[in-house]
């Protein structure tokens, strides 16, 4: 399916953002797949088509679709996108892909074996390389590849353009081993992920030099390892076109050619019915319509879907009417509406027809999504109204919205750092509590949020973050001078929201992107209005937004400071740190982390997922407005794309404002345009509420360190928070990973980080929802290809079982 925003990868670099698009579908269940005692430690099995090789034909060309043309085929540079991983998955060698569960498993194409073989007094690691194992022009792959890799990747040499790529800092050197077929690492400190290295691995011929490193594998890979070899790239077609490789030593592969080929999300249905593409992923959309297709060719029965399908009789017969009555100018325009109507009948009912030759299969995606919840200033800086928005949620519910019209399992993600099915996978939500919206509302009440608090004039605040004590006293000095002065007016003007400073620039801010906001809300409104026959107002609507749990009119939430916060608990939410580190540790196992330590009592230490005793009554179930406090209303800006494969994601931001309006708190949706729905709002931490997904990993030690680190003040006063666009993290947590990431024993790695998950629960900056759906459309007569799941395609086993079917439907027309 499409992604919005930075694409997702999965060798070892940064981890990309991928944002979930698809729409709720409404097709026959998969066999085994629709059960609701499905155990949640179990993977949904990759759906594919699978056949024995011999049953599959030599020859043909098969079309891939992807979003975009790759803007490099260096995997490791910034740049790097879905489109990148995918060819580089079929030229060049990965030692340890990801298996059907989500585990790295040696790839005998490459590596006889590789093992650790010394811990002490320092890990090493010895590769025993497959003998067969050439590059393109027939070089071995040896030692010299992989210590031209490490160099170019170690971050010693700033000359060497790379993303963040953890772990080859940690070596030491690199040597050739007995003999030419093995290598010799040696760690100057322990790595438990060796296995995520050296993979993909290019020739030294890339790697060799900053020149080449940088430029020299962006457009072209002359020297390459795989199935397949590079045989073309161009641009004005929008194609990457593949060939077999005569120099691959493994089995080789069934297609004569696979071609990458740019093809717009929302050009798909289109493409797949003209025939140009044999494999894309898709929406629910575009899924229905198959599935539609599928149905009406086994019944024989005219369509009762597409243009015209909802005309009723009367319609039907005014409309003839105004065609041939005396009106000559009615008629004309009556007659150009049917001819038009029927053109686009003929057309959908021939789109449909050739959609018949296509399967829609179906897994779960190898990534999740998660509501973040921006802590860095504003109401959201206060864990407890953090662990508030989380005890609101209904994650059951989310996911069945999602996945349950799929014929998928709807089970809610219980592991920021694993996905079920997964070695290392364990539910521990349960450090921050089930659905509760009556501890969510004493939550909010011990925080001082309060029915009637928007009303009341601002005060000292005694309970939350240091930010918002600085705030009052801000607020109380540039009161001081005009106290003396408030006249019947002042008296009046109270009824209106004050504005800070903070607030007016906000505001500012606001109004330069009003045009675009705007537009991209109306684009959005018109195409949720289109999918699901929504006839809301758009008096709902204003300036791009509109507010759940406050219908007349923009709250005036606390503006987002772009200094850092320092967050201290109040002593009521110190009392709470201790209950919920206990039970932290309870969940993770951590015998340890049941003892309160010191660092555990400074400002950023977990505090306690429940209200203490002695909590103010919460408000009553059912809230009419938002909560306040100190003359300010509790309103969250709740940021969404509007793009119109996007709209599943916003009926989730819908059900979650809803929940939250259940507890008092307001939610300011906001549609923007999805190409700067990640730069201009998740990464620059313009937005409370947002709803994104992060792709799985077999990793969690090295690649969720960067997503859950503790941000660090810089020297301007802003936070560099790595890939941690929530901005919640604590020391402990980044322990955690550090113990994790040198812990050499496996399963003492895992369980240290279901201990760092229990934290990262705890701190409520980030609460996973559910697995993402993976949908994908594919030439029925195409076996090994599909939705993979956890698992790597083998693309040397990609082809059609029958020969005289080989390159149909998408050669029909070209």
């Amino acid at each position: 399916m499409s992604h919005v925003g930075v694409p997702r990868g999965t060798v070892r670099k940064r981890r990309s953002l991928a944002l979930l698009t698809a729409g709720v579908l409404t097709i026959p269940a998969l066999a085994g797949c629709s059960s609701d005692s499905e155990e949640t430690s179990r993977a949904v099995p990759q759906d594919i088509a699978p056949a024995a090789r011999d049953r599959v034909a030599d020859g043909s060309t098969v079309n891939w679709a992807v979003d975009a043309m790759p803007t490099t085929l260096n995997a490791f540079q910034a740049d790097a996108d879905t489109a990148t991983t995918k060819i580089t998955g079929a030229l060049l060698p990965t030692l340890f892909p990801m298996d059907a569960a989500g585990h790295p498993k040696l790839n005998p194409d490459y590596l006889e074996s590789a093992k650790i073989i010394e811990r002490e007094p320092k890990q090493v690691v010895l590769y025993k390389l497959n003998q067969q194992a050439v590059w393109s022009d027939g070089r071995e792959i040896g030692a010299p590849d992989f210590v031209a890799q490490w160099r170019a990747l170690s971050g010693k040499d700033s000359a060497f353009w790379t993303a963040r790529n953890a772990g080859y800092e940690r070596i030491e050197k690199i040597e050739r081993g007995s003999d030419d077929l093995q290598v010799r690492v040696t760690f100057a400190k322990p790595y438990a992920d060796w296995r995520s290295l050296f993979s993909p691995l290019y020739p030294k011929e890339i790697t060799g030099s900053p020149d080449t490193f940088n430029d020299g594998a962006r457009t072209a890979l002359k020297n390459t390892a795989g199935p397949f070899q590079l045989k073309g790239v161009d641009k004005a077609k929008g194609t990457v076109t593949l060939v077999r490789s005569p120099r691959w030593w493994g089995e080789k592969a069934k297609l004569d050619s696979l071609v990458f080929r740019v093809v717009a999300p929302k050009d798909r249905t289109k493409a797949l019915a003209d025939g140009t593409v044999h494999v894309t992923d898709i929406d629910a959309a575009t899924a229905n319509r198959i599935a539609l297709a599928l149905r009406d060719g086994s019944n024989g029965q005219p369509l009762t879907h597409g243009p015209g399908a909802d005309l009723t009789p009367a319609a039907a017969l005014r409309s003839w009417a105004l065609a041939h009555g005396s009106d000559e100018k009615q008629a004309e325009i009556a007659q150009a509406a049917r001819e038009a109507n029927r053109k686009a009948v003929v057309a959908y009912g021939a789109e449909q027809k050739a959609l018949r030759g296509y399967a829609v299969r179906k897994s779960l995606e190898p990534a999740y999504t998660q509501l973040a919840l921006n802590g860095e200033s504003g109401p959201l800086a206060d864990d407890r109204v953090r662990r508030a928005v989380a005890r609101a949620l209904d994650r059951q519910e989310l996911a069945e919205t999602v996945l349950k019209p799929l014929g998928l399992p709807a089970k809610p993600l219980g592991s920021h750092l694993a996905l079920a099915g997964q070695p290392g996978y364990k539910d521990g939500s349960g450090a921050l509590g089930d659905q509760n919206t009556k501890e969510a509302q004493a939550l909010l009440a011990d925080a001082g949020w309060t029915q009637g608090g928007a009303a009341e004039k601002p005060k000292d605040t005694k309970a939350g973050s240091e930010a918002e004590k600085k705030d009052a006293e801000k607020e109380g000095e540039e009161k001081k001078a005009g106290t003396a002065e408030k006249s019947e007016k002042a008296d009046a003007d109270e009824k209106k929201t004050d504005k800070t400073e903070a607030e007016e620039k906000a505001e500012k801010k606001a109004e330069e992107k009003a045009d675009k906001d705007t537009d991209a809300d109306k684009d959005a409104d018109k195409a949720d209005r289109a999918a699901a026959g929504s006839d809301e107002s758009a008096a709902s609507r204003a300036e791009g937004l509109y507010i759940v749990g406050q219908d007349d009119k923009p709250g005036a939430g606390p503006a987002r400071s772009a200094a850092t916060h320092v967050l201290a608990p109040s002593r009521d939410a110190a009392a709470q740190s201790i209950a919920l580190l206990r039970q932290a540790g309870a969940v993770s196992g951590d015998s340890a982390a049941a003892k309160v330590t010191a660092q555990d009592k400074q400002p950023g230490g977990a505090a306690g997922a429940y209200a203490p005793v002695g909590t103010a009554a919460p408000a009553p179930a059912s809230v009419k407005g938002p909560l306040g406090k100190d003359g300010k209303t509790l309103t969250l800006r709740f940021v969404l794309p509007a793009g119109p494969g996007s709209q599943s994601l916003r009926g989730v931001g819908d059900r979650i404002a809803a929940m939250l309006e259940k507890i008092g708190i307001g939610t300011e949706i906001t549609k923007v345009p999805d190409e700067s729905y990640f730069k201009d709002h998740i990464a620059s931490g313009d937005y409370d509420l947002a709803l994104y997904s992060w792709p799985a990993t077999a990793y969690p030690a090295t690649d969720g360190r960067p997503i859950y680190a503790k941000p660090e003040p810089a020297t301007d006063g802003s936070l560099l928070v790595e890939q941690n666009y929530t901005r919640v993290g604590t020391d402990h947590i980044d322990q955690l990973f550090d113990q994790a990431v040198a812990e050499l024993d496996e399963k003492a790695s895992r369980e240290l980080m279901k201990q760092a998950d229990a934290r990262i629960w705890a701190a409520a900056g980030s609460i996973p929802l559910f697995q993402r759906p993976q949908l994908v459309a594919v030439d029925k007569k195409l076996s090994n290809v599909g939705a993979f799941g956890f698992a790597a395609p083998r693309y040397q086993d990609i082809g059609f079982t029958d020969r005289q079917a080989a390159g149909s439907p998408a050669d029909r027309k070209k």
